[in-house]
């Protein structure tokens, strides 16, 4: 992150709105806008959204993964293969 040419007032977002589009979009960086000094909000674009939406999700399932790894909640690699087979054979 370029942290000075990110962060922007609430000003220059009403102002320059499309520039701020163009530029989150173009860059795939998000931009941090204040409000009286204050970070407010956060604007990025969908595409990087979506991304760090995705890389959450598997980040939920590797933890939820370790706490059944940790709690002994684990199948062998041939019970799993063994019941995909009997479901295949139904």
């Amino acid at each position: 992150m370029h942290i000075v040419n990110d962060i922007k007032p609430v000003t220059y977002l009403k102002s320059r709105a499309a520039d701020v589009l163009k530029h989150i979009n173009e860059t795939h960086r998000p931009m941090i806008i204040t409000q009286n000094g204050e970070a407010k909000a956060v604007i990025q674009d969908p595409k990087s959204y979506e991304d760090m939406r995705n890389a959450i999700s598997l980040l939920k399932l590797l933890s939820i993964a370790e706490e059944d790894i940790k709690n002994g909640n684990t199948h062998s690699e041939e019970d799993v293969f063994d019941s995909v087979e009997e479901l295949l054979k139904k």
